[in-house]
């Protein structure tokens, strides 16, 4: 016996990588019946296979069918788990969405519902499933890993489709008029040094650059603060980075800059300037430093100074965002920003293929926050209101006259 079940095994083990699951029970019944008496328990000891296995290839032989494709008999095979276990989608589906199912105190409520966490509760609750199962149980049923998603605007202003159309107007009157059209505000600010910076670039395998890891509030970490103006018309960008604090004055100090380095140049017969900004932030619609020093550009430039605010919890909609943060933001993706020079430079370097070009100024100025205008500061104030939202729409006009 102990001869027969050496040369079953090795025979099995010369043939099994050739072998079906139908193959190899037949194999194993033919082999049982050579042996006679004793040979299905004997051969399903040497192969590791089940003796209910070899008494069906055993009556498959008897049969003597002709050969078929088909491994096992129709409904032959373990049952889905779903078969066998009618509820266990529903358990499933109550666990992921807890709230939308009807079970608000669920214990993986506040919990990360990993597939082997789902899989022990379902176990606990008497429904046994394999994380993999799970996972598979999942995707039949549309589920997938997501994150959150911005799109709540929250409460929406009654005005609100008026003012991009009012913007939209202004925006297009300007430039066929060749005044230049700008938009403007503050990228998210950045933390100066050897850390992490999200995204990926390549690199040799165990080559990634090594950054802190910690990037705690500390107020003694340098910080910068891009403030980048977008050309619609010309699709250009200019970024000032500041030091020291996002104020209205580094804000005003910025498209100053912007008029000075390019502006001018690019429209020499401008006879006013618009500028689209967000309705908060440190060019805020209801803050009075920024129209005062918009107030100081006007008289410097002799320009009159159209201001359209886009309504509030609207700041995505602002050109700038998608059209000259976003490519900044792929461009020194996975790039630690250790120092000021290194980020002008990675700002300076961005390019599209539809043309965008971007020039970075570096503004180690000192920009003090908690600037105060006067009331006889804000008298002096030449600004005219629009019929339209007089908030989010003015003019203020130069007082002297170059």
């Amino acid at each position: 016996m102990k001869n027969h079940a050496r040369l079953i095994k090795n025979k099995y083990k010369i043939l099994s990588p050739h072998l079906n699951e139908r193959s190899r029970r037949l194999f194993a019944a033919i082999e049982a019946s050579s042996i006679g008496y004793g040979g299905v328990s004997l051969v399903s000891r040497s192969i590791n296979i089940s003796r209910r296995a070899i008494h069906v290839g055993l009556r498959e032989i008897s049969q003597k069918k002709k050969s078929v494709e088909r491994i096992r008999s129709p409904g032959g095979g373990r049952k889905l788990a779903v078969i066998n276990n009618p509820t266990l989608l529903k358990e499933l589906e109550g666990l992921v969405e807890p709230l939308s199912r009807g079970d608000p105190m669920s214990s993986l409520r506040w919990t990360c519902k990993s597939t082997s966490l789902l899989s022990d509760e379902l176990k606990r609750r008497g429904h046994p499933a394999s994380p993999r199962l799970v996972a598979s149980l999942l995707h039949k049923m549309k589920y997938s890993l997501q994150g959150n998603q911005k799109a709540l605007a929250g409460k929406q202003h009654p005005d609100r489709n008026a003012q991009f159309e009012h913007i939209n107007s202004e925006a297009t009157k300007q430039m066929l008029a060749h005044n230049p059209v700008i938009s403007v505000d503050t990228k998210k600010k950045e933390l100066v040094g050897n850390y992490k910076n999200n995204g990926t670039k390549w690199h040799k395998k165990g080559r990634a650059p090594k950054v802190n890891d910690h990037d705690f509030p500390d107020p003694d970490i340098p910080r910068a603060h891009p403030y980048g103006i977008y050309d619609l018309a010309k699709n250009t960008g200019w970024v000032n980075v500041g030091t020291t604090h996002d104020t209205a004055s580094f804000a005003v100090a910025s498209i100053r800059g912007w008029w000075k380095s390019c502006g001018r140049k690019l429209y020499p017969k401008a006879n006013k300037l618009l500028i689209t900004a967000d309705a908060g932030g440190s060019n805020g619609s209801r803050i009075r430093l920024w129209k005062w020093e918009l107030q100081r550009l006007a008289d410097e430039t002799g320009l009159p100074i159209w201001v359209c605010h886009f309504p509030p919890g609207t700041s995505k909609w602002n050109k700038i965002e998608h059209r000259l943060f976003s490519f900044i933001s792929q461009n020194w993706k996975g790039e630690p920003l250790v120092n000021y020079e290194t980020i002008v430079q990675l700002i300076a370097a961005t390019k599209t293929s539809t043309g965008l070009r971007v020039t970075c100024k570096l503004d180690k100025r000192s920009y003090r926050p908690g600037k105060v205008v006067t009331d006889e500061q804000w008298e002096s104030i030449r600004i005219q209101r629009n019929k339209f939202h007089g908030d989010w729409n003015y003019e203020i006009l130069p007082r002297i006259k170059l």
